[in-house]
């Protein structure tokens, strides 16, 4: 496998300066498994690109030797002219990184986080994922690591009462320092504590049964008893609303009402909804918010902050709030945040946006942190190049949640890699239980990590004396 320094590579097609310190190596020269090389697509470096990853089994390995153990930032140069992708990066047979591939019209580079690369010789994979896409190149250069963070800990809501500030405050006390561990549901929280012996410090919850499309079918919820009662044993809460189409649900065998908050089980527009406030259908949608309001109410009236993440996922389009693009789900997103602070004077909420693609961000005035869901079974790594890539998205501004994980993070490689997730929150059910996707014994590694505080470690969080995080530079080194 032949390495190119950038000059070089960049010289062979005639693109703009090298960037200095950066060390290229080409996918044709890589050991190939079920793959093939290609040149028909112009515009790639070096004598080719690779194609054929179409199926999970595909995939390239390049050899990089490195003079010492150190961070390098990886970029993957490819192609994915029939729609946004994903690959999937393996270091040395390790947990694999999840990256996301744009849609591109010709050659494009993306940022695909870091690597801790072992001094001596070592196997970078390339897996195809979802697949159907061409990669060109790689690129390593020596990380620069993180200096301290320059993250807001003031609330955008100039009303927020003094439950919201103390738990912003004291996120962002343990910022870059620690990291919380937490949990989807009541349910799952308990399984922890008995089979882990111990205790998450977050528990997640969901206002999806409380709205008329769901109430009205029978469904009804607990959540916001659940989340009063873990409140009161020093924990945090985080909410998150799947929320059901107000109307125009299908409610067939294939798409039953239960699962109406995804596009494919209604019909409805929140486009059309959102531009004609006197619709039915936007009045559905207000009806929905005061619904919710009067649960925020209850969780305010008992001293409860909660980190508020609603419309999630939202630039996967595969919920409702998301189907019709960034600019829908923004305005929404400022409606309710209108709403609920000003016409109702809800000052006890978080706002975390989660989606990292800057085109869907609604904008640093009605966002107090941000955060992404992850699902990679099996993966323990640092999630390093989504971290990096919202941390990008607010110039460092705003605080960074792992806010769903299938897999949880290994804690030595968060530090490792300075990714400086403020807490991880496991998805319910199998996902902590099941053994596919965390095995007890490595949970036990996590929640006896002394970088990982659970709820015995941050008793008296409110009245914590708070300082600003300091991260320390990562290790930096030569391939």
């Amino acid at each position: 496998m032949r390495a190119l320094h950038s000059i070089t590579a960049l010289a062979l097609t005639g693109l703009a300066a090298a960037q200095s310190g950066k060390t290229w190596y080409q996918a044709e020269d890589a050991q190939l498994k079920g793959v093939s090389t290609g040149n028909s697509v112009q515009g790639y470096t070096g004598r080719g690109y690779v194609q054929g990853f179409d199926d999970a089994s595909k995939s390239i390995t390049f050899t990089v030797n490195s003079s010492s153990s150190a961070l390098y930032d990886l970029q993957i140069v490819y192609s994915a002219p029939s729609g946004e992708k994903y690959t999937t990066v393996v270091l040395n047979g390790g947990g694999g990184s999840q990256i996301h591939l744009p849609e591109t019209s010709g050659w494009n580079t993306v940022p695909a986080g870091q690597v801790l690369l072992n001094s001596g010789s070592n196997k970078l994979e390339i897996q195809s994922n979802w697949g159907w896409y061409l990669i060109d190149a790689i690129t390593l250069a020596p990380s620069n690591g993180t200096g301290p963070h320059q993250v807001t800990t003031t609330p955008v809501n100039k009303n927020a009462n003094s439950d919201a500030k103390a738990l912003l405050k004291y996120l962002g006390s343990i910022y870059g320092k620690n990291i919380l561990s937490g949990q989807q549901t009541q349910e799952s929280v308990d399984w922890i504590t008995k089979n882990i012996g111990k205790t998450p410090a977050l528990l997640g919850l969901d206002f999806m049964d409380y709205t008329e499309s769901r109430t009205s079918r029978g469904a009804s919820s607990n959540d916001v008893e659940k989340a009063i009662a873990f409140a009161a044993k020093g924990g945090i809460v985080t909410f998150c609303w799947h929320w059901g189409a107000p109307a125009g649900l299908y409610d067939t065998s294939a798409q039953p009402w239960h699962k109406g908050f995804y596009t494919e089980a209604t019909s409805f527009d929140v486009q059309a909804a959102l531009a004609d406030t006197n619709s039915d259908n936007y009045k559905l949608l207000m009806k929905d918010v005061d619904t919710i309001a009067a649960q925020l109410k209850r969780l305010q009236d008992a001293g409860v902050p909660v980190i508020w993440r609603f419309l999630h996922e939202a630039e996967g389009k595969w919920f409702w709030w998301g189907a019709k693009g960034p600019e829908p789900a923004k305005k929404l997103w400022r409606i309710v945040y209108d709403r609920l602070t000003n016409m109702h004077g809800l000052n006890n909420l978080i706002w975390m946006w989660n989606s990292v693609d800057p085109s869907w961000y609604p904008g640093d005035d009605v966002v107090d942190m941000v955060s992404a869901d992850t699902y990679s079974q099996g993966d323990h790594g640092p999630i390093s190049a989504t971290y990096n890539n919202l941390v990008s998205l607010t110039k460092d501004t705003k605080m960074i949640a792992a806010a769903e994980v299938g897999s949880v993070m290994d804690p030595a490689q968060l530090q490792a890699y300075r990714a400086d997730w403020v807490y991880f929150c496991t998805w319910e059910g199998d996902f902590i239980s099941g053994g596919q996707w965390n095995s007890v014994d490595f949970l036990k590694k996590v929640f006896n990590d002394p970088y990982v505080l659970n709820l015995d470690k941050i008793q008296g969080w409110k009245n914590a004396n708070t300082t600003s995080p300091s991260p320390s530079p990562s290790p930096k080194g030569t391939p």
